[in-house]
Formats: structure tokens, C-alpha cells, sequence
């Protein structure tokens, strides 16, 4: 639940405008914002512009958050899908990646861990469930008490520190898997230091003052009143979003306002008497012959925006076409990977019945089905969509229907929810998951998740409780040569390494070279550093 004063503030944020209350706000929560910005972009000119955005983004939706909502948490989530907006935007504009300044906000002492750790930070978060990310953000980004999280989350202490524990230890196995290997009181350690920085003098009162006008700009970006185009300034962010639409209409509302100018001038001009020559007349020529050099430059331009519609005309006729050439590409993908998969019957569960076709063509449209390699992490995409499926509705709906049908007390065993399936389910597939509680549910604790792989190193994991899901895909073949390659990268001055024979002496266990090869194209620089 959120801090009263969070609430509060919001509140009359949201009932009177009040910058003062907004500014308290961002205060409040601003170093949280910027530093994971700063974390993800690397960019501390666009880590204000994303934290900017963020408060923009909480200003609009001030009056829509709920009571139970953890500001500190949504504001962390929020700052994470602007960060990825972001960087798309970025690579789109400049077509090249730009160096990572994590540096600049680094203190030390212990720099090292720090610099392994910053980088995969978020990512990381981003992995784990909602619940076990907010416990985090509340406990090592703000420093809260276990009593005070209990709080936030709505549950006993107990439950509250068994809650931290083990996201700690969910965040620690990622980390080891990327061969980022640490203890756990070094991770949290590190985290609680480190995490959050002090933001930029004067960021938060520009943004207080930004963010509370911002909320018109997110309604009103343009419009046509009475025949008069009324634009709005807004950041580069906000352009970047806006500027597909704009294009659209901008060229014919363009034209259609500056040929009624134009019309207006030559008929005005057509309409004044013959001209003397005098000084005056020499004036009125001057002008006259200004104004017919603008309407010549203008009808060049709007030639000149004419032959762009034709040109993306043309360009729409192209890409229909090419949309008709593809129509039959994904089921033919889709019949391939069905064909590989009889053949590698090992590799299925029962859950795959319960998929759709868009599963099957989003599994297939980029699956490399020449490989063995690439077939494995195909098939791992379609046992994770048919978990999911299978898991957090099928089992979930049913779930909730045997507690609504017993008093709200869980099953002896997972089998007893068969009636309570809308379709048949056979038994075999029970035997892919665990029942983890007894009595009555606690609502945040996990209460089913999966057992045992279909393949050992392209699977995943899954867990639900009764409040949400968590869990997803490993590949831990491109896990084991990501931290070969990062060992190499160390033992030789940061080079990348380029062959699978360099790779060898690093490597815990065999993988073939054309694999090896595989993942080593795909490595960038910027990923081997620590």
C-alpha cells in the first residue's frame, strides 16, 4: 500500500493541481528514477529526458492510481518501459550504438562489483515477478523495513522477509548464470549503496514545473479550431512518439492553408490599381514583386510535397505486395517446425494441445529450423506458451473454482481439479507441476509451479500464485559461451573473442564449434564488459 504521505500528495496533486504537492513528489522519488535511467541509457542528458517523461507520465495519471498502488515500485516499472522507448528512438535516429557513461555516477570504493552489476541491473528486475520486484525496489532501492514492506504488500512480516530472501536469491542465480558470480550480502550490499544516486541540481524543479503543464500535452498535441493549426513544444521524447502521426495529415493540412494564402495575396494583388511611377509606385512594385517571388517558391514547394505522395503512394503499393508475397511464408514456417518436432518427440509435453496458431507462427517466424540448435530454442518458445497457457489460466480458472466450491481450501493434490477444467486434461500433464501449499492459500505465495525440463538446456521456469505469475525461458548452451567469452574478454584486455578455439579453456562443458560460432556472431563489445 502506498506511504500516506504518497497518498496524500497525489491525492491533492490530483484534486487541485498543486505544484507544491507534485515538487514534494518528485523529490521524493526522483533519485530512484534517474539512477535507473542512468543505468539503462548510459545518457545523462536523455536519463532527464526519460525522468521527465516518467513525472509527465505520473501527473497524467495521478487521479487513476489506486490505494494499494507502491508509487516507488510503479514509478521504477514505468521508468523501465521509458528507458526501452528510448533507446529504440535512439537507434533509430543515430544507427549506431553510443558509449555507456555508467562511470561518471560511480563512487567508489568497490567499484569492481558495481561495474559488473550496473549494467545487468535491470534487466535483471525486469525478470523477476511484479511482487518480488516491488519487495526489492522497497528494501535495497529505498532502504524500507521488513515491518514497512509487510505494509506495501499487504501481508506478515514473515511472509514479507521470506518475500525479500527469495527474490534476492532468484536475482543472484541470474547474475551467476551470465557468470556475474557474487554472494548474496555482496549483491545486496552493492544494490542498497549503489542504486540510487543523487539526480542532477535543479532536475526535480524543472520537472516539478514540466511534468504538472505536461499533462496538457498529452491530451492536446494538435488540433484544427476553426481552420487554425495549434501546435504544442514538447520534448524529444514526446516528438519521437507523435511524429508518425503528425505525418499523416501535416502535408495536406499544409497545403490546404498555404494555397488559400497564396489565393488571397494574387487576388489581392491582381486587384490594385495601375501603379504611377513615383516613389510610391516604385515601393508598391517592390512589394508586388516580392510577393509573387514567395508564391512562386511556395507552389514549388507544395510540388515538391505532391511528389512525395506520390512517392509513398508507390511505397504503399510496394509494401502491400510484399504483404501478399509473405501471407503463405508463416505456414509454411509453421508446417516445418510441426515436422521437426515429430521428429524430436522428446522434446514435447502434453501442454502443446492447448496452443494456438499465433503460437505456433510467433515460435516459427524467426526459429532458425536448419539447426539442431535452433530447433531446440524453438521448441523451448512453444513449451513456454503452452505453460503459460496451461498454468496461469487453465489451472488458475480451475483453481479459483475448486477454492469458490471448498470453502476456500486448496486441494490435496493437483489432480482433484480435473472437473473443474472447461476442457478435458489428462493426467500425464498434472505431472509436470507442483501443489506448494496446504490449508488456505496465502494469497502473494507461490502455490503451483513446474517441475523438470523437456530439454535441460533450453526450457523454463514457471510459478503462479493466486495474485499473479512469474518465471520464463533459459538457454543455458548461450549462457555458458556469454561467460566464456566475458572470462576471454578479461584474460585479454577486454579483446571479444572471434573463434570457438579460443573459447575452449573457458568452457565447463563441451558444445559444438558451429554452435559456439552461432552465439560468438551475436556478442557485442559492450556486453563483455564488466
Amino acid at each position: 500500500m502506498m506511504t500516506s504521505d504518497d497518498m496524500t500528495l497525489l491525492r491533492e496533486f490530483a484534486a487541485s493541481r498543486s505544484e507544491p504537492a507534485f515538487a514534494a513528489l518528485v523529490q521524493r522519488h526522483l533519485g530512484l528514477v534517474h539512477s535507473s535511467a542512468m543505468r539503462q541509457v548510459g545518457d545523462a542528458h536523455l536519463a532527464e529526458e526519460i525522468a521527465q517523461a516518467v513525472f509527465i507520465i505520473l501527473a497524467r495519471k495521478a487521479p487513476s492510481l489506486g490505494s494499494k498502488t507502491i508509487l516507488s515500485a510503479w514509478l521504477y516499472r514505468a521508468t523501465r518501459y521509458a528507458a526501452a522507448d528510448a533507446l529504440k528512438a535512439r537507434r533509430r535516429r543515430q544507427a549506431r550504438e553510443q558509449e555507456a557513461h555508467m562511470q561518471s555516477i560511480l563512487n567508489a570504493p568497490d567499484t569492481d562489483t558495481w561495474a559488473q552489476l550496473a549494467p545487468l541491473l535491470d534487466d535483471a528486475m525486469a525478470d523477476l515477478g511484479e511482487t518480488d520486484r516491488a519487495a526489492l525496489v522497497l528494501r535495497f532501492f529505498e532502504n524500507k523495513s521488513v515491518s514497512e514492506i509487510a505494509g506495501a504488500l499487504q501481508m506478515n512480516e514473515s511472509v514479507a522477509q521470506r518475500r525479500v530472501l527469495r527474490a534476492v536469491d532468484k536475482l543472484r542465480h541470474w547474475f551467476n548464470r551470465r557468470g556475474v558470480i557474487l554472494s548474496v550480502a555482496v549483491l545486496t550490499t552493492a544494490i542498497s549503496a549503489r542504486s540510487v544516486q543523487a539526480a542532477p541540481a535543479n532536475l526535480a524543479a524543472t520537472i516539478s514545473a514540466t511534468a504538472v503543464k505536461g499533462t496538457v500535452l498529452a491530451t492536446s498535441v494538435t488540433a484544427l479550431v476553426n481552420g487554425t493549426l495549434k501546435t504544442i513544444a514538447m520534448t524529444t521524447i514526446q516528438k519521437t512518439l507523435i511524429a508518425v502521426t503528425l505525418v499523416a495529415v501535416g502535408t495536406t493540412l499544409y497545403e490546404a492553408r498555404q494555397s488559400l494564402a497564396w489565393q488571397t495575396q494574387v487576388r489581392a494583388l491582381q486587384q490594385q490599381p495601375p501603379i504611377s511611377r513615383n516613389d510610391q509606385s516604385q515601393s508598391l512594385i517592390g512589394e508586388r514583386d516580392e510577393a509573387m517571388r514567395q508564391l512562386a517558391a511556395a507552389s514549388d514547394e507544395i510540388a515538391r510535397l505532391k511528389r512525395n505522395n506520390t512517392e509513398l503512394i508507390k511505397l504503399r503499393g510496394e509494401v502491400g505486395l510484399l504483404r501478399d508475397q509473405t501471407k503463405a511464408l508463416p505456414a509454411t514456417r509453421v508446417s516445418i517446425l510441426k515436422k521437426k518436432l515429430e521428429q524430436m518427440p522428446d522434446k514435447k509435453i502434453p501442454e502443446l494441445q492447448f496452443l494456438t496458431e499465433k503460437d505456433w507462427r510467433e515460435a516459427a517466424w524467426d526459429a532458425d529450423l536448419e539447426t539442431e540448435d535452433g530447433l531446440r530454442e524453438a521448441f523451448s518458445k512453444l513449451r513456454e506458451a503452452a505453460e503459460n497457457t496451461f498454468l496461469n489460466e487453465m489451472l488458475k480458472d480451475a483453481l479459483k473454482k475448486y477454492l469458490a466450491a471448498n470453502g476456500d481450501i486448496l486441494p490435496a493434490n493437483l489432480l482433484q481439479l480435473k472437473p473443474y477444467f472447461n476442457v478435458p486434461v489428462d493426467d500425464t500433464t498434472f505431472q509436470h507441476y507442483k501443489l506448494l501449499q496446504q490449508g488456505k492459500p496465502v494469497e502473494h505465495e507461490s502455490l503451483v509451479t513446474t517441475v523438470g525440463w523437456a530439454d535441460e538446456d533450453y526450457d523454463s521456469n514457471h510459478e503462479i500464485s493466486l495474485s499473479g505469475a512469474s518465471g520464463g525461458r533459459f538457454n543455458r548452451v548461450r549462457d555458458e559461451i556469454d561467460s566464456a567469452a566475458r572470462k576471454f574478454a578479461d584474460a585479454n584486455n577486454g579483446q571479444k573473442p572471434t573463434e570457438p578455439s579460443q573459447l575452449t579453456p573457458y568452457l565447463k562443458k563441451s558444445i559444438d564449434t558451429v554452435i559456439v560460432q552461432k552465439y560468438l556472431n551475436k556478442l557485442s563489445a559492450d556486453s563483455l564488459r564488466n
